[in-house]
């Protein structure tokens, strides 16, 4: 036993003097617990407002290359992927209105396919509270209808989760209704974190549970202490830098390795979001396998 240790370490140091390059690219694939992150461009409207090119430059110099639209912040899809390409950062998700969705889904995916965007996604079920059996069915049907178009022009339809959703139904949630009341040919999911862990669901639970139909991921944190609710709604305060809320990222992204998610933008919503993304990058940059 004694002499095969040895030979192992032998071997392990004669490789490394060898090959140092090889060996410190496979130790440093080995930390990585997720891709680079991109960010969802909410979590600048205010700058966007102001100053839609000195923005995309103040992401740029973060270091994120990929940004989440949930808004063309007054330009045309046009436009606003010539200010893209022109700093080397890509669009790679669409967010747009529930009736956009509907009654212009064709305008929708002319728009992605501009903006460079392989998905289309919607935040939010028009509904008057609770969020009902009823709202869930027309949602999931439309859902199921749009998304088929999308997929018929190469995109891909996410809806992204808002709390309301979990509200007991039968043996499940309403969430678990649209999961299994929608087609997973034309219908996938963006799991933001906050507004699973806000009504009290569990997210590494659901992605264990539902490992193919989450494809794209919010990564946004929810303070200590706070009770949620279902309500979809919640003070910016309850957002808090990612690391110091209640959400165990360790253990979702590893739970998200085994899901067919593809990318994971980081949302914030405080005013502090010029200092707060920044060291949120850093977190996760810290979080090894």
């Amino acid at each position: 036993m004694v002499t095969r240790i040895i030979i192992g370490i032998s071997v392990f140091l004669l490789t490394s003097i060898i090959n140092p390059v090889t060996t410190s690219v496979q130790a440093q694939a080995q930390e990585q617990l997720l891709p680079d992150p991109g960010v969802v461009s909410y979590s600048f409207r205010h700058q966007f407002e102001e100053d839609v090119a000195g923005t995309l430059d103040l992401i740029k110099d973060m270091g994120v290359t990929n940004i989440e639209f949930s808004s063309l912040f007054g330009k045309t899809a046009q436009e606003l992927r010539a200010m893209l390409d022109e700093r080397g950062l890509i669009c790679t998700s669409y967010g747009v209105g529930y009736d956009d969705l509907v009654d212009n889904t064709a305008q929708v995916a002319r728009d992605a396919h501009t903006l460079g965007a392989d998905y289309v996604r919607i935040a939010w079920i028009p509904h008057e509270s609770p969020f009902s059996i009823e709202d869930a069915k027309r949602a999931a049907e439309d859902f199921n209808r749009a998304g088929m178009a999308l997929k018929k022009e190469g995109l891909s339809f996410a809806y992204h989760n808002h709390g309301y959703e979990f509200r007991p139904y039968e043996d499940g949630t309403l969430f678990d209704y649209l999961v299994q009341h929608t087609n997973p040919e034309y219908v996938g999911f963006e799991m933001d974190l906050l507004w699973v862990a806000h009504p009290g669901a569990d997210p590494v639970d659901l992605l264990n549970k539902y490992p193919n139909r989450f494809i794209l991921m919010h990564l946004k944190d929810l303070k200590k202490g706070v009770e949620g609710d279902f309500s979809g709604s919640a003070p910016h305060e309850y957002d808090v830098r990612l690391g110091t809320g209640q959400i165990d990222f360790p253990a979702v992204l590893k739970a998200a390795q085994d899901t067919n998610i593809e990318y994971f933008y980081i949302e914030d919503e405080s005013d502090a979001v010029v200092r707060r993304v920044p060291e949120s990058i850093e977190y996760l940059k810290s979080l090894t396998k």
